[in-house]
């Protein structure tokens, strides 16, 4: 049987999956390149392990539960003088089916983009949307004043400004002598 051919990833780190594991249920094992780390003036080894079983590969990741799987969702996340600003495409989900929630140094979103028919999916040509739980969060880089934020949907667009808060105001103090 003919070898299949290595992706990107492992003619870039040379890793290759050893054995499917398939007998016992367990996923094949990653085995990367071994350098030799030390400090001595010989050259470093790279060793590549021998295989008794035929290499197998998949781009596909395991498939969770249905009910463990979530997307993410893409934001953008800039600032203006007086806020930081999130956006992101929500089309197709309605606002009673968003939750953000605001942290001193942190933003989550969550929501739930429900499929408006039942389709098999041996019916599917093609299937690229993402249909079900999504959530993201973002650290921010700034402080921010989360009970002044407003969130706000239009055309498919979430809006999230977050004013930043006032903690650029510096206050001198007068040294008085005793």
């Amino acid at each position: 049987m003919p070898q299949e051919p290595r992706n990107f990833f492992q003619r870039l780190t040379g890793a290759r999956l050893i054995g499917s594991g398939e007998e016992d249920g367990e996923q094949g094992e990653h085995s990367l390149p071994v350098t030799n780390d030390s400090f001595e003036s010989e050259p470093s080894i790279i060793e590549e392990p021998t295989r008794d079983t035929e290499e197998t590969y998949s781009d596909e990741t395991p498939a969770a539960p249905a009910d463990e799987q979530e997307g993410q969702l893409t934001v953008d996340v800039f600032q203006d003088d007086q806020n930081i600003i999130i956006q992101s495409t929500v089309a197709g989900v309605a606002p009673d089916d968003l939750d953000v929630s605001i942290t001193n140094d942190m933003v989550t979103i969550r929501g739930e983009r429900r499929q408006s028919y039942n389709v098999d999916p041996e019916d599917y040509f093609y299937q690229e949307c993402y249909w079900g739980a999504f959530s993201r969060s973002i650290i921010l880089p700034v402080e921010i004043d989360a009970d002044r934020a407003e969130a706000k949907i239009r055309n498919g667009i979430l809006t999230i400004r977050i004013p930043k808060a006032n903690a650029a105001m510096t206050r001198k103090l007068k040294v008085k002598a005793s």
